[in-house]
């Protein structure tokens, strides 16, 4: 059974940083693209941010380029999100998810994503 577990998430002022951490449990991580999601009250649950599975390509959301990066690391089964210059707008519970296709490319529908985080508020006050 696969499991994501995110950590890293709290409350800051703007302009301030954080990254997110999501561990997944499962011998297959590498085989994976990632991604995180946010969602907040009265939105649609968007994709910020996603990896593909050798980390050859990236995708951000464009309210975010420049100022968050995705990364991860096969070796500890870890995704991670840094986020810089953060602005109250990016308020939001975020989520890491993994992709339902091993060897695949990059995609945006949540739907194409099978397995999800707990999620890890991120507050940013003005």
């Amino acid at each position: 059974q696969v499991q994501l577990v995110e950590s890293g998430g709290g409350l800051l002022q703007a302009g301030g940083s954080l990254r997110l951490s999501c561990a997944v449990s499962g011998r297959t991580f590498s085989t994976y693209p990632m991604a995180w999601f946010r969602r907040t009250p009265g939105k649609e649950r968007e994709i910020v941010a996603a990896v593909s599975w050798r980390s050859t390509t990236t995708y951000y959301v464009d309210s975010v380029k420049g100022r968050f990066t995705i990364s991860r690391d096969n070796a500890k089964n870890t995704v991670y999100l840094q986020m810089n210059s953060l602005k109250p707008e990016d308020t939001a519970v975020y989520y890491c998810a993994k992709r339902k296709t091993s060897y695949s490319g990059i995609v945006f529908s949540a739907r194409e994503y099978d397995y999800w985080g707990q999620g890890t508020q991120v507050t940013v006050s003005s």
